[in-house]
């Protein structure tokens, strides 16, 4: 006779195994079916445009110089058979560890050994069931184990030079990530849920969202992140007030419209990456930095780059400087009357900044009183993840391939920039939208994220080289208009902000750059990551930022010298902005009786790959 606790395991046992049993054969064999054709239809989208020559495989391809990479940690390993056995030997122990408890789990007693549990804040396994259910439990401890004795074999590895163990741990995660089981219909207890639920219409949902996402890149996967529908550049993106007040065939100059009656005699330039697009700094009212800056009394100028074509394959740095920066001084000066402005670089475009300064030193040229770096490297020596796809062999491949076009595809940007963050940035999706079946929810930022640019060849042949391959730029010999640059002539004042969480500009990265500037730096350490830490909006109240360390060698040494605050930066920089100068005028209103081009955001930022 059974108890009443053994009734309701039993009947909680029977309801956990109908979850995975399939609940009408017919309609879903006649599913599978359909996923299949569907899948078929990807298949077409992605070897059609290869069939026809549109789209050729093999552009530094990282695939091959991951098997190298692989090959080096291998020959190691087995170059001594007790090495190599010894390591086979901690991979079997881990497995036996697991089957034993997973036998004594079954008998209704407790594991001896103790388990392996995924790191916080890790959510692949955030579905009960991969601890309840012990067939799933095993799985999941089977592939952590095995995970960790991978990442184990390269740290472990003695003799490895650091370019290939950084290359191999890059690489480790990468297939680690791709072969987790929360990936594959059969592996993970949720997906296989609902594909028993819906009798397999999940699948023919998502094939059918593979298809049109290969569609959509032309032979090549374009992730879907966010319902792209819902967002509008103009619209409800990128609505602060403005004018655009200058053009070439490289860059416009934005100029916004004062909200106060008063601003700072010194006007603002903001110069964004050219790798995604400007209204990063300008998403939503909310989280916008230049409204905000607007509010606080600048007069403000953005440049807004051109989505490049073939017809700009030969524009480098010294094009950028002069029909970017330069331009927009010039468009400044001609506006305002001032000669003097305060400067900001974000990313790529803080690089290209603190080239123009060291260029503008020797040329006498002052316009420029003070800089502001968002999250920029001009010392790549720690340059974090992007560092494995600029080794010298597949930056000469890069440059090959981008000289045919005259420009690199956006997509090989963005697919890039995913890898850095594979586990947030591809998988989660890969999993929602094409085995799940799930249209992906508004996000105003992966919109931004998925409105990726071309990259000028000469101009990012010159950034490949002359930072991340030779990191040139820090040791004083790139050139530009036949000056070669020292960052050290820079004199003016700098602020330096890094965020904790960067995987683009790794904050260790940009704290040694900030030793390369020869005048004083204010640098600051705010929380989040390249992106969130950057627009983190004082009226969200959110992450926290660290100030005041004094002269350190690490940045680890800086921290614990530094004050903590809590929330946004952005009054802080304001308050440095002002101690600078502090001097006011009345509002530069936009003069309707000069020539203007059109509205704020403009016509660049809307040109689509």
């Amino acid at each position: 006779m059974h108890s009443g606790k053994q009734d309701k395991e039993k009947a909680n046992g029977g309801t956990k195994a109908e979850a995975y049993t399939v609940r009408d054969p017919q309609r879903f064999a006649l599913n599978l079916a359909r996923a299949l054709e569907e899948a078929g239809k990807a298949a077409a989208a992605w070897s059609g445009p290869r069939e026809r020559g549109e789209v050729r495989d093999g552009m530094a391809d990282p695939m091959a110089d991951m098997v190298k990479t692989f090959t080096k940690l291998t020959e190691y390993w087995m170059a001594d058979p007790a090495r190599a056995l010894e390591a086979q030997t901690r991979l079997f122990s881990g497995y036996m560890n697991i089957w034993a408890n997973s036998i004594r789990r079954m008998r209704g007693e407790t594991p001896e050994a103790e388990t392996v549990e995924p790191e916080p804040g890790d959510r692949r396994f955030k579905d009960p069931d991969w601890a309840s259910h012990a067939f799933f439990d095993f799985l999941k401890q089977a592939y952590l184990v095995t995970a960790r004795w991978a990442a184990d074999l390269v740290e472990n590895a003695e003799g490895l030079d650091e370019e290939s163990r950084h290359k191999a741990r890059f690489y480790v995660r990468q297939f680690t990530d791709a072969l987790s089981p929360s990936n594959f219909v059969m592996t993970n207890p949720q997906l296989l849920r609902e594909t028993f639920e819906s009798d397999g219409e999940n699948l023919v949902r998502g094939m059918r969202m593979l298809a049109e996402d290969i569609a959509a890149g032309k032979g090549e996967l374009r992730l879907r992140q966010a319902d792209y529908s819902k967002f509008e550049v103009g619209r409800n993106l990128a609505t602060t007030p403005g004018k655009v007040v200058a053009r070439n065939a490289l860059a416009e100059v934005i100029q916004y419209a004062p909200t106060t009656r008063t601003v700072l005699r010194r006007p603002l330039m903001i110069v964004p990456p050219w790798i995604n697009k400007f209204y990063v700094l300008d998403l939503n009212p909310e989280r916008s930095f230049i409204r905000w800056a607007v509010e606080q009394g600048h007069t403000v100028f953005v440049i807004s780059w051109v989505n490049p074509d073939a017809s700009h394959g030969e524009m480098g740095w010294d094009a950028y400087v002069r029909d970017g920066i330069e331009f927009a001084l010039d468009t400044i000066a001609e506006r305002t009357g001032e000669r003097q402005v305060n400067a900001i670089g974000y990313c790529v475009g803080g690089t290209l900044l603190a080239a123009a300064l060291a260029l503008m030193v020797q040329e006498d040229d002052t316009r420029i009183a003070s800089a502001t770096f968002f999250a920029a490297q001009v010392d790549f020596t720690h340059a974090g993840d992007l560092k494995v796809f600029a080794d010298a062999e597949q930056v000469k491949a890069l440059e090959k391939a981008m000289e045919e076009k005259g420009y690199l595809e956006g997509s090989r940007m963005m697919t890039a920039f995913n890898m850095l963050r594979a586990r947030d940035l591809i998988w989660p999706y890969v999993v929602d939208n094409y085995l799940r079946g799930r249209d992906p929810l508004p996000f105003d930022l992966l919109y931004w994220n998925a409105d990726s640019t071309r990259m000028a060849a000469a101009n990012h042949a010159y950034y490949l080289r002359n930072c991340y391959l030779e990191n040139n730029l820090a040791e004083g010999r790139a050139v530009l208009r036949g000056k070669r640059l020292s960052l050290s002539d820079i004199r003016v004042p700098v602020y330096n902000l890094a965020t904790v969480e960067d995987h683009i500009a790794p904050a260790r990265s940009v704290f040694l750059g900030s030793k390369l500037f020869g005048g004083p730096v204010e640098f600051v350490l705010g929380g989040s990551g390249h992106i969130a830490g950057v627009i983190n909006s004082p009226t969200i109240g959110k992450y926290q930022y660290w100030t005041g360390g004094t002269q350190a060698e690490t940045l680890e040494e800086w921290v614990k010298k530094a004050k903590p605050a809590a929330g946004s930066w952005w009054p802080h920089w304001q308050a440095w902005i002002e101690n600078l100068d502090a001097a006011r005028v009345p509002a530069r209103k936009l003069d309707r009786r000069r020539r203007m081009l059109g509205d704020a955001p403009g016509t660049y930022v809307r040109m689509r790959i």
